[in-house]
């Protein structure tokens, strides 16, 4: 399928006060993504260089037994037909082939098709994988998207059952392997290699992010996520949000790294977390584990070991204003871990220039070559010598 990409040019702030030019591709229309997933994967990356030696296979000590089980049993339940569309290599072109959009045409079992048996053995898997609270937000945006539908009432392109599921590889204790949620506003990549666990990329979303009417009537998402990025920038001080504001104009749209952005050159920018006093970096380490905590509690707490590690290379950055009723973007970026929260601008059940408070885009990635597990899938070749057999590493 050929594809047009335009190129989305988009002025940063590097950390030194200097002023960068990151350029990335548009990704294409109503189904699209194909000139994208044409390259090979690479990873997000700043300063137009992969850093290496990030992440190793290791033991966490924290079991995957309950995700492998879950996983197991949701495929029992599937038809042979069912199995044939859910299933794919775990190295295949398809955990990159999501889409935040409505539009995007799913491969996979979706929710829609499912019998009421089928849909609970997927909500026991997402159970196991995900926190409680990670659970929950799933839940509401899913019922948010029925709310859409409502408002919109167009129950074809929106609804709560318009969510899929794909297996990559076979579920074990040891070989690599993992599951992809993809839908409008929802998109998880899970993937597993032993006791080890990736949860990225994971975009999140709604619109409305409140439903005040119809069969979902108090459902609201996305609210912590968008104070605790607030209540970070209000603490900071003149001079450090001088350092960390971009530009006070929030005016468009500004998430750089949704569907089909695997491979963008995206420099620091920002203030760093070293320029933070201990009650800011708190501040900061609470956005990044509002995302990070979307997986299960244990997994979640061991990638945040891991973002502490590089606690000092992070950075925060702000585009927006500052009160409370203001809409913005902001950014926090360090080796390991990329999240971007973004008030947009409105599209259904009507359109509006204006970014809007009711509708909510975010994203988590894990930067340098490790979204989807890659890089550790990647050492698990090497290290049984078939990396050269055939494995694609796209």
């Amino acid at each position: 399928m050929t594809a047009r990409i335009t190129l989305l040019l988009f002025l940063a702030a590097v950390s030194a006060g200097g002023w960068g030019l990151v350029v990335i591709a548009q990704p294409p229309g109503r189904g699209g993504g194909s000139a994208s997933l044409s390259e090979p994967f690479r990873g997000i990356v700043a300063n137009g260089e992969l850093e290496k030696g990030l992440f190793e296979i290791k033991s966490t000590g924290v079991s995957t037994e309950p995700v492998v089980a879950a996983a197991t049993t949701f495929l029992a339940s599937l038809s042979e037909t069912q199995l044939e569309e859910t299933t794919f290599p775990v190295n295949d072109i398809e955990w990159r082939s999501w889409d935040n959009r409505h539009s995007y045409q799913r491969r996979g079992v979706g929710f829609n098709e499912m019998s009421q048996a089928q849909r609970d053995q997927a909500f026991a898997l997402l159970k196991v994988s995900l926190s409680a609270r990670g659970l929950k937000m799933s839940q509401d945006i899913m019922k948010l998207n029925g709310t859409l539908a409502e408002l919109a009432n167009n129950f074809d392109e929106y609804g709560e059952w318009l969510y899929w599921i794909t297996i990559m590889g076979t579920p074990s204790a040891t070989e690599p392997w993992g599951w992809q949620l993809d839908g409008h506003h929802l998109v998880i990549n899970y993937f597993v290699l032993g006791d080890q666990v990736v949860m990225s990329p994971v975009f999140i979303g709604s619109e409305p992010v409140h439903a005040v009417s119809g069969k979902f009537e108090g459902t609201i998402v996305l609210q912590d996520e968008q104070n605790k990025g607030l209540e970070l920038l209000q603490s900071l001080t003149s001079e450090q949000q001088a350092s960390a504001i971009l530009s006070l104009d929030k005016t468009s749209n500004n998430a750089l790294t949704q569907a089909y952005k695997d491979n963008v050159d995206l420099d620091y920018a920002g203030i760093a977390a070293s320029e933070l006093n201990e009650v800011q970096q708190q501040l900061l380490l609470d956005v990044i584990e509002q995302f990070v905590g979307i997986a299960a509690d244990e997994h979640a707490r061991v990638k945040m070991e891991e973002v502490k590690q590089h606690l000092d290379r992070t950075h925060f950055a702000w585009i927006g204003g500052a009160t409370d009723e203001s809409v913005y973007y902001y950014r926090v970026h360090s080796p390991v871990v990329l999240i971007e929260f973004d008030h947009q601008s409105r599209v259904a059940p009507f359109r509006s220039r204006e970014p809007s408070r009711d509708h909510i885009h975010a994203v988590l990635r894990t930067p340098n070559g490790n979204d989807y597990g890659k890089d550790l899938l990647r050492q698990h070749y090497e290290q049984h010598e078939h990396g050269e057999h055939g494995h694609s590493h796209n």
